[in-house]
Protein backbone atom coordinates (compact mmCIF):
# COMPACT_ATOMS: atom_id res chain seq x y z
CA UNK A 1 0.00 0.00 0.00
CA UNK A 2 1.60 2.97 -0.94
CA UNK A 3 1.18 6.06 1.26
CA UNK A 4 1.08 9.10 -1.28
CA UNK A 5 -1.31 6.94 -3.31
CA UNK A 6 -3.16 6.21 -0.63
CA UNK A 7 -3.27 9.98 0.81
CA UNK A 8 -3.95 10.79 -2.94
CA UNK A 9 -7.17 9.05 -3.00
CA UNK A 10 -8.34 9.81 0.25
CA UNK A 11 -7.65 13.54 -0.17
CA UNK A 12 -9.77 13.15 -3.58
CA UNK A 13 -12.88 11.19 -2.29
CA UNK A 14 -12.99 13.81 0.59
CA UNK A 15 -12.85 16.29 -1.86
CA UNK A 16 -15.54 14.85 -4.07
CA UNK A 17 -17.51 14.44 -0.94
CA UNK A 18 -17.21 18.33 0.31
CA UNK A 19 -17.82 19.68 -3.07
CA UNK A 20 -20.91 17.39 -3.39
CA UNK A 21 -22.28 18.48 -0.10
CA UNK A 22 -21.32 22.33 -0.65
CA UNK A 23 -23.87 22.06 -3.97
CA UNK A 24 -25.90 20.25 -2.01
CA UNK A 25 -26.16 23.24 0.78
CA UNK A 26 -26.22 25.93 -1.62
CA UNK A 27 -28.87 24.43 -4.04
CA UNK A 28 -31.33 23.13 -1.30
CA UNK A 29 -30.27 25.00 2.28
CA UNK A 30 -33.56 24.10 3.82
CA UNK A 31 -33.26 20.52 3.12
CA UNK A 32 -30.70 20.07 3.24
CA UNK A 33 -30.44 21.51 7.57
CA UNK A 34 -33.07 19.30 7.90
CA UNK A 35 -31.46 16.39 6.71
CA UNK A 36 -28.30 17.07 9.26
CA UNK A 37 -30.69 17.62 12.21
CA UNK A 38 -32.75 13.95 11.52
CA UNK A 39 -28.45 12.91 10.99
CA UNK A 40 -27.73 13.81 14.31
CA UNK A 41 -30.78 12.97 16.74
CA UNK A 42 -32.27 16.57 16.35
CA UNK A 43 -29.71 18.95 16.95
CA UNK A 44 -30.17 22.37 15.70
CA UNK A 45 -28.27 23.28 12.90
CA UNK A 46 -30.21 26.36 11.87
CA UNK A 47 -28.44 27.96 14.89
CA UNK A 48 -25.32 27.64 13.12
CA UNK A 49 -26.81 30.08 9.83
CA UNK A 50 -25.85 32.81 9.66
CA UNK A 51 -27.67 35.78 8.12
CA UNK A 52 -24.72 36.96 6.03
CA UNK A 53 -24.33 36.43 2.45
CA UNK A 54 -24.34 32.60 2.78
CA UNK A 55 -22.29 30.67 -0.17
CA UNK A 56 -18.89 32.12 -1.89
CA UNK A 57 -17.08 30.67 -3.55
CA UNK A 58 -13.58 31.87 -1.79
CA UNK A 59 -15.24 30.39 1.15
CA UNK A 60 -15.81 26.70 -0.99
CA UNK A 61 -12.18 26.89 -1.86
CA UNK A 62 -10.88 27.28 1.14
CA UNK A 63 -12.37 24.48 2.99
CA UNK A 64 -11.64 22.29 -0.15
CA UNK A 65 -7.85 23.23 0.34
CA UNK A 66 -8.30 22.63 4.03
CA UNK A 67 -10.25 19.43 3.52
CA UNK A 68 -8.39 17.47 0.75
CA UNK A 69 -4.98 18.62 2.56
CA UNK A 70 -5.55 16.81 6.08
CA UNK A 71 -7.00 13.95 4.53
CA UNK A 72 -4.23 13.45 1.92
CA UNK A 73 -1.77 13.82 5.17
CA UNK A 74 -4.19 11.05 7.17
CA UNK A 75 -4.20 8.64 4.58
CA UNK A 76 -0.54 8.29 3.90
CA UNK A 77 -0.26 7.77 7.60
CA UNK A 78 -2.50 5.26 7.77
CA UNK A 79 -1.25 3.73 4.60
CA UNK A 80 2.18 4.30 6.41
CA UNK A 81 1.19 2.46 9.97
CA UNK A 82 -0.55 0.20 7.81
CA UNK A 83 2.79 -0.88 6.01
CA UNK A 84 4.72 -0.91 9.66
CA UNK A 85 2.31 -2.91 11.78
CA UNK A 86 1.81 -5.43 8.44
CA UNK A 87 5.45 -5.51 8.19
CA UNK A 88 5.20 -4.38 4.83
CA UNK A 89 7.23 -1.18 3.43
Amino acid sequence: MSALRTGLAFSITVGIGYAACSLLFWLMPEAAVKFMNALFHGFDFRRLQFAGPGFSFGGFAYGLVVMTAWTFAIGALFAWLHGRISGRR
